[in-house]
Formats: structure tokens, C-alpha cells, sequence
């Protein structure tokens, strides 16, 4: 848009100068001089646009807000209530936080010296929230020109897609999240019917290197269903449309589980021909593939992948495509895992669930149905998360998810586990973050109340070790109104 302000300028004043020349009313030199000073003129309103333009950018991009990672050293929470998530609740206990990680939690610890300690009384201590299907740091708040859009590749196999490599570090959803006690979210692309590769990351960090937990935590597949509605990975839709002739809409569910089974066998294959190449440099090199290669790991059974699935009918699908192809797999979404619980559990499959705040899906179903689905869940003895599915403006209301289903039949123990040490077990991450114990990172949450009230306020906040700022873009909007004379 500048450079057509600064050509529309430029033609306006050159034809001026050839007018003026015309009728001999100036000198060449002082018409020269007049085109110099025109130019320099344009220039001048041009930066002056471009000026405009950064100052806009950076204030939505909440740059005041961004790269405050917080402050680092030996901190003890001293007289708390310390919810340890993992073992019996120590009331009256004290946790230090040494070098990023929890170095000593009970009653009669010793405090190092020199450590700033934090009075905890009256105060809860909580580890950090996880959400576990989210698309946070991939998209932005749509304004100007800082926005971003990276949650989606075109294409069918996009296994070569990663996550980490669209984070934006300093989003405007990352501040807004944490200061509600989330400390961690896997973030994952959506496009195709193999989205990607998810990334686990602290909400914490200038770089995506600072931030990642994970870089390539578990790929991401739309499976195949045989009907639209629900969503694909975090709830943005899937692989399919909504059809009306139901034959035609299971041959294509079909057809499209035979391709996704023929990518798997190519690379199975492909693997092998590079494990062979490897080991005798006298064979053929295979042709260079990306998503392929991206793809061996996933289809050996080494490492996870997530499956956005949400009837029962496509779960038990998924279960069936696991089980043939000896895979690792996660389902998101399931909404009606508990309907098939026995294939999941036969399959060792757990579910991330992503419905809590959905409506019914059918006009018969009660409306507090999806309320009452992590219960139901965890009655039929399924493995289990929630997650909020959201792509970073609703992560902030994790805790009110995991809340709604304690009210609905979940116990509360479970609802908090639901968003701490459930999705860290199910994502591989147990042994880092999840609960406090002794030798893990320092994801906490200091609070007035039970996390998971609304009601509750946070106090202090960790990540990595660091004392995180309790402010964001809304602490900063609420402040210039309070603060307006």
C-alpha cells in the first residue's frame, strides 16, 4: 500500500515538473532542485507510513508483554498447602526451586541459603496445567500485519510437517494462557489427512528452542470418517465432508483408510531400503522423500500418533487401523470413546478428550451430555486427558473444563489429574512435568483457591524455574482503564 502511495506521489509531482518546464516558468536546475525536494518529500511521508505500520504491528503483536520469560533462581514456597498431585496432599509444606527444577518438597525441608523465600500461607501449590490438543502459537489473534496462520499444510501427507517450526514464541495466546495456571500444551498442525507433527512446549521462552519440551512429540492423522461434523486434531475439522447417501460416504471412508494404509507400507518400506543403504553403500540410494522419511518412526510403532476421532464408529475404526498396523495410538477428540471401550482398552489406546464445553451432536442426546463424557470415560477405564481443542484464545479455560466434568460425575482427585499427570503420562512426559515431585521441572502454580474455581486467583507462577510476570494483554487493557484519570 506504500509503494502505491509513493508512485501515485511521484507521478503527481513529475507531471507537475514537465508543466512547469513546458511554459518555461522555472530554470532546468530549479525544476531539478523542485523534483529533488518532491522526492525526498515522498520518501519522508513513506517511512512515516512504515513507522506507523511497525508501531501498529508491535502493539498487537503485545510486544510489551513478550520475551518477559520471567526470573530465574532458588526460590522456596514455605507454610503451603502443597498439592502434589502424585502422592497425598502436604498441608503446611514447603517446596524449593533450584536450577529450573523442584529440588526438595515436604514439611522440615531445608532451605538453602540465599534462596527468596515466598510466603505460602493460605496459598495452594499446584503443578502446572497441560493441554494436550491445542494449535497454541500456530495462529494468531487476527489483526494487522503480525498475524499468523500456520496450523495447516495443503496436501494429503504432510508427515514431514512440524509444529515447532510455526510457533511464534511471542504470541499474544501464550501470556494470556499461562497466567491461568497452564504451564504446557502440545500444539499440532491440522491440514490433510496427515497433519504433522505436534511439538510439547512450555509457555515460556524467546525462541522455539527455549520453548520446546518435545520438538516432534507424536504425528497427527485426520482419520478417515465416514460422516463430517466434530473435528479433526484440537477441533478445527478433519479429513471428509458431510455427504448425503450413507454407502457412498462409507466407500469413501474406505478408500481413504487404503491410501492411508498404502503411505504407511511405502514407508515401512522406504525405512528399510535407507537401513539397508546405511549399512552397504553399494546398493541403490533410495530417492530422497520427506514426508516418508518423516513417516518410518510413526509407522514402526516408535514413537505416537494422535488420531482426530469422534464417533464410535470411527474410533472403533482407528482401533482396528492400530491394532493391523502395529501403531501407537492416541485418540483426540472422543467424543464417544466410552461407547467403545473395549477395543480402546484391547488396544491400549488412550483418548484426549475435547468436548467438554460442545454442544450435543444429536438432537435426541441430553444437553449436558458432553459434560458428563470424561466420566463416562473414566468409568469404562479408559486412559484419559482434557483438553480444551482450541487454537489459543480458549486454552485460558482449561481449568473450567477439567471443573464441568468434576461437576458431572468425574471426582475432583481425577478432574485435576485430567489436566496434569493424565496428559503427561499419555504424551510420554511423566518423568519431566505432570506433578511435584522431586527432580522435575518446575511448572507451578501458587494459588488463593482450588485451581479449578473460577473463583480462584493465581498468585506466583513458574515455568522451567523461573518466576513468570502475571500479565498479559488483558491484565495490560484492564490496567488502562483502571488506571484512566
Amino acid at each position: 500500500m506504500t509503494i502505491s502511495i509513493f508512485n501515485a506521489e511521484t507521478r503527481r509531482r513529475r507531471g507537475n515538473r514537465q508543466f512547469v518546464m513546458k511554459n518555461d516558468t522555472v530554470s532546468n536546475q530549479a525544476a531539478s532542485d523542485m523534483m529533488r525536494k518532491d522526492l525526498i518529500s515522498a520518501s519522508l511521508r513513506l517511512c512515516v507510513v512504515i513507522l506507523a505500520l511497525a508501531i501498529g504491528t508491535l502493539a498487537q503483536s503485545d510486544g510489551s508483554q513478550q520475551n518477559k520469560t520471567g526470573r530465574a533462581g532458588t526460590f522456596a514456597i514455605v507454610g503451603a498447602r502443597v498439592v502434589t498431585v502424585s502422592g497425598a496432599v502436604i498441608e503446611n509444606g514447603t517446596v524449593v526451586i533450584q536450577n529450573g527444577k523442584i529440588a526438595a518438597v515436604g514439611t522440615g525441608v531445608s532451605i538453602p541459603s540465599g534462596a527468596e523465600k515466598i510466603d505460602g500461607k493460605g496459598l495452594s501449590v499446584y503443578p502446572g496445567m497441560i493441554d494436550s490438543a491445542t494449535g497454541l502459537g500456530l495462529a494468531e489473534i487476527g489483526q494487522g500485519a503480525n498475524a499468523t496462520m500456520d496450523i495447516a499444510e495443503t496436501g494429503t501427507n504432510n508427515a514431514n510437517a512440524k509444529a515447532i517450526a510455526g510457533i511464534n514464541p511471542h504470541s499474544s495466546h501464550v501470556n494470556v494462557t499461562r497466567v491461568n495456571g497452564i504451564t504446557t500444551v502440545m500444539s499440532a498442525p491440522t491440514g490433510g489427512m496427515i497433519a504433522g507433527q505436534s511439538a510439547i512446549i512450555n509457555l515460556n521462552g524467546s525462541t522455539q528452542a527455549e520453548m520446546a519440551v518435545v520438538p516432534t512429540a507424536a504425528l497427527v492423522i485426520n482419520f478417515p470418517r465416514i460422516a463430517g461434523g466434530g473435528g479433526g486434531f484440537g477441533g478445527f475439522g478433519g479429513f471428509g465432508r458431510q455427504q448425503t447417501d450413507f454407502n457412498e460416504l462409507v466407500r469413501r471412508r474406505d478408500t481413504q483408510i487404503d491410501e492411508l494404509k498404502k503411505l504407511f507400507t511405502e514407508a515401512i518400506n522406504y525405512g528399510r531400503a535407507m537401513d539397508a543403504y546405511a549399512k552397504d553403500k553399494t546398493l541403490p540410494e533410495p530417492a530422497v522423500n520427506l514426508p516418508l522419511e518423516a513417516l518410518v518412526p510413526y509407522a514402526r510403532g516408535e514413537k505416537p500418533i494422535v488420531f482426530a476421532a469422534e464417533r464410535e464408529r470411527d474410533i472403533r475404526a482407528v482401533a482396528k487401523f492400530v491394532s493391523e498396523l502395529k501403531l501407537k495410538g492416541i485418540i483426540s477428540g472422543a467424543q464417544e470413546a466410552w461407547k467403545a471401550a473395549d477395543v480402546l482398552k484391547a488396544n491400549n489406546i488412550a483418548v484426549i478428550y475435547t468436548n467438554v464445553y460442545d454442544l450435543p451432536t444429536r438432537d435426541d442426546d441430553p444437553y449436558d451430555i458432553q459434560f458428563e463424557g470424561p466420566s463416562k470415560i473414566k468409568q469404562a477405564g479408559i486412559r484419559f486427558a482434557i483438553s480444551t481443542g482450541g487454537q489459543g484464545s480458549d486454552n485460558r479455560d482449561l481449568p473450567y473444563h477439567a471443573g464441568l466434568a468434576g461437576a458431572y460425575g468425574l471426582s475432583r482427585e481425577d478432574a485435576l489429574k485430567s489436566v496434569t499427570i493424565y496428559p503427561a503420562e499419555i504424551l510420554g512426559i511423566a518423568d519431566r512435568l505432570g506433578s511435584i515431585d522431586v527432580g522435575k521441572m518446575a511448572n507451578i502454580v501458587v494459588t488463593d483457591g482450588d485451581i479449578l474455581d473460577p473463583r480462584t486467583n493465581i498468585k506466583y507462577e513458574f515455568i522451567g524455574g523461573r518466576l513468570i510476570p502475571l500479565t498479559s494483554r488483558h491484565t495490560e487493557l484492564r490496567d488502562s482503564f483502571e488506571n484512566r484519570k
